[in-house]
């Protein structure tokens, strides 16, 4: 287990943040750039001393401030694997592999870089240098030495950033492997909501050097509670509300419209799923991309309850599909739809389309968030 909690000043960021990772179980430090999420990795691994805190790895105390116990790094027994690999270019693939053991003893890690070579599929490769590999093999070569050491931790910073988008997914799979069988604990940093359910059975939102939010991946980035994460995992409408009527019955309540500069307006109406909230009291909604299904006109049989009117402004390609811009009534919402869909309904901008979506689809997160 690794577990700790750290204050650290870089100038004038400020990063106070804890976490807690179990043997077999990856925790995900998801949030934008300059977050603090790799200072916290660093922090672990020993290369950037606290102010404050306490940091345990494998049951040992490394670092705590108040006792003042300070584990040097080379002694944390922490597998680190940047998304520059730092591979040595003067040394095969072996050399690489073998460089942090103990030389006097090297023999007895044959067994377990042997293994490491078969599961990583790099058996045959041990004499070629780091330059006549392709960039997933790099990969597995600073993944395979960051476990050659039986670390106690394993830490990865956005490990597959350097990497193309099908060669990401390919190693993940086999990344996700090699983990379980580790079993030991890990922390990865990314900001790609992809890699983090992929891989993550854990997550922590980190911002502006403080955790947000935490908890299970699909739950934290699938319908967050608050507008600021929602706006950090990606959810593409974040719109301001408030409420117009409840429906207890229906398990619903109808929301309006709320302007920034005017207030209450009642140019879009949700229906969305029941709160505690009262009348007039504003809600900011949440719904993704992916649940909106473009109609071309108005479904009257569907039991989809939110069927809003809207104009095309703007047809972006977001991979694997499209990201269609729907202009409804001054109120854009943002789509997504397969080429296919694209070519077959002749979808451009100018074209009159309705947005459908479930209530169940819309989610309310915090006002005060945002």
């Amino acid at each position: 287990m690794t577990k700790g909690w750290v204050r650290c000043e870089l100038g004038d960021f400020l990063l106070e943040t804890e976490w807690e990772a179990v043997p077999g179980q990856v925790l995900v430090l998801f949030g934008p750039s300059g977050a603090g999420k790799t200072t916290t990795l660093r922090a672990i691994a020993g290369l950037v001393r606290p102010l404050r805190g306490h940091i345990e790895v494998g049951g040992q105390v490394v670092y705590d401030n108040d006792s003042q116990v300070w584990v040097p790094p080379h002694r944390r027994r922490v597998g680190y694997l940047t998304q520059r690999y730092h591979l040595f270019p003067h040394l095969s693939l072996i050399g690489n592999i073998s460089y942090g053991l103990d030389k006097q003893s090297i023999s007895d890690y044959r067994p377990k870089i042997g293994y490491l070579l078969r599961s990583l599929q790099l058996e045959g490769l041990e004499e070629r240098h780091i330059w006549e590999l392709s960039g997933g093999q790099q990969q597995r070569v600073a993944l395979a030495r960051a476990l050659a050491t039986d670390p106690q931790v394993l830490l990865l910073d956005e490990p597959f950033s350097s990497l193309d988008g099908e060669l990401r997914r390919t190693l993940r799979s086999e990344v996700r492997s090699i983990l379980s069988e580790a079993n030991i604990p890990v922390i990865l940093v990314t900001h790609d909501r992809e890699e983090a359910l992929a891989l993550g059975d854990a997550m922590q939102v980190i911002d502006r050097g403080q955790t947000l939010s935490r908890g299970d991946p699909l739950q934290v980035l699938g319908q967050p509670g608050q507008a600021r994460v929602a706006r950090l995992v990606g959810v593409e409408n974040v719109l301001s509300m408030y409420v117009e009527s409840r429906h207890p019955q229906d398990g619903t309540m109808v929301c309006g419209h709320r302007d920034a500069a005017t207030g209450p307006v009642s140019t879009l109406h949700l229906e969305v799923p029941l709160s505690d909230l009262a009348e007039g009291q504003p809600v900011t909604v949440g719904i993704r991309a992916s649940d909106i299904i473009l109609a071309g006109e108005n479904l009257v049989s569907s039991s989809a309850r939110n069927q809003i009117a809207g104009k095309v402004i703007g047809v972006e390609l977001r991979p694997p599909g499209y990201e269609v811009t729907l202009d409804c009534a001054g109120i854009w919402f943002r789509c997504h739809i397969t080429g296919t869909s694209l070519s077959e309904m002749g979808i451009k901008p100018g074209l009159d389309l309705w947005a459908v979506f479930k209530a169940s689809s819309c989610f309310l997160v915090a006002e005060d968030a945002i």
